[in-house]
């Protein structure tokens, strides 16, 4: 037996993905771009997608911008508040996604503009008192840039208490809701941002697409220039199928959100009731075991162990796929940005991420427990 608990790293295809891409692999040839009756169905199919996705967010269809996936989108939402929205002053976190560190720092080193990390509290929550202050400082054209839910630790921010303070204080707002978009509900009419970003692969679509929402009430330019798709924003032929099949997911998930997260939380309480059982001395970095954390995720530290250092490859081995830290940082040797950060990182202990899906079953949880059971044995039991 094997258990995936990696789903904040991408989680599996749905079936019914599958098979709506499929029937456009195998049945709509043509060009999205060509006036020919092929190339009108393509386009009429991401237009179709585009409507969904928007309808369900409520926005209109062309705040919608196809991308390549949630990095894709955090990029160009960066690039867009710098060149084209006259931002000079980005106030981030030390916590964010790698996408995001690494969008701000090259705009801070490309166009001399200023870059403020928010601090945060002990329990890895964002301080938004220390967030008023650095607004309530600086007269500058502003871009806050804060992820709506962690993807290590799962700590989450109240996204429309963060869009009412940038709004008092003239600020743009880009979230990236990569971990959170088809897990929880978001209606634009009442939360006021100006970017969001989406990508499949989160919710049970497929890898290599997504989306970035930018206001309507923006004009910014696209960062992939060459032929006049996604309405200038993005050059170059579009994936069909892959929109296709982010759509058809984008639609389940809305559909089903409330039995995929009671599923879900099911799964993830069973797996901290058994870890605290089985492992004494476990601790939940960021307090991801309670409930106003991303229920997708679990961030576990083991108590200081031999095995410790090799937890992942052990878990592994013993079939069960989990990470150490966001798989979009894979091959680091310094361990989890995200935990150093915010101060969750022990060299002498492991942290583990687990991580659910609505696919996660108590038979996947109790083979995880049995594995991590095993590998962080005390050593007298170990044979």
């Amino acid at each position: 037996m094997h258990a995936y608990l990696d789903n904040a790293a991408t989680t599996p295809v749905a079936p019914e993905v599958v098979k709506a891409m499929m029937d456009v692999y195998t049945s709509v040839h043509g060009n999205p771009s060509s006036t020919h009756a092929p190339g009108r169905k393509a386009k009429a199919l991401i237009e179709t997608s585009r409507r969904t996705i928007a309808s369900l967010l409520g926005v209109p269809p062309r705040t919608i911008c196809f991308t390549s996936g949630g990095t894709e989108a955090d990029n160009h939402a960066i690039q867009a508040a710098v060149s084209c929205l006259g931002v000079n002053r980005i106030i981030t976190s030390a916590a964010e996604h790698s996408a995001v560190i690494k969008a701000t720092k090259q705009a801070s080193d490309r166009h001399h503009l200023e870059l403020v990390h928010v601090q945060h509290h002990a329990d890895g929550q964002v301080d938004m008192d220390h967030l008023a202050e650095l607004l309530a400082g600086s007269e500058k054209t502003t871009l806050v840039s804060l992820m709506h839910a962690n993807n290590e630790v799962g700590v989450m921010v109240d996204l429309a208490w963060l869009s009412a303070l940038c709004r008092e204080h003239g600020a743009l707002l880009h979230s990236d809701t990569v971990q959170t978009m088809g897990h929880y509900p978001l209606d634009l009419n009442a939360v006021d941002v100006d970017f969001l970003a989406c990508s499949a692969h989160k919710l049970h679509g497929p890898k290599g697409t997504g989306f970035l929402y930018a206001n309507p009430k923006l004009r910014i330019d696209g960062m992939i220039v060459g032929g006049g798709q996604e309405r200038m924003l993005r050059g170059g032929t579009e994936n069909v199928a892959g929109i296709v099949g982010l759509a058809e997911a984008f639609a389940a998930a809305f559909e089903h959100m409330a039995e995929h997260e009671a599923h879900i939380r099911a799964m993830k309480a069973r797996m901290v009731q058994g870890l605290r059982e089985r492992i004494p001395g476990v601790v939940f970095n960021g307090d991801s075991d309670k409930k106003d954390r991303l229920y997708t995720v679990l961030n576990v530290q083991f108590p200081e162990h031999a095995n410790g250092g090799m937890a992942v490859f052990l878990l592994d081995l013993e079939g069960v796929a989990c990470s150490g830290g966001s798989a979009c940082s894979s091959g680091a040797t310094l361990g989890s940005h995200v935990l150093r950060a915010l101060q969750f990182h022990d060299s002498n202990k492991a942290s583990v991420r687990f991580s659910f899906s609505r696919y996660t079953s108590e038979a996947d949880i109790d083979f995880a427990l049995d594995a991590a059971q095993k590998v962080f044995a005390p050593a007298e039991e170990v044979v």
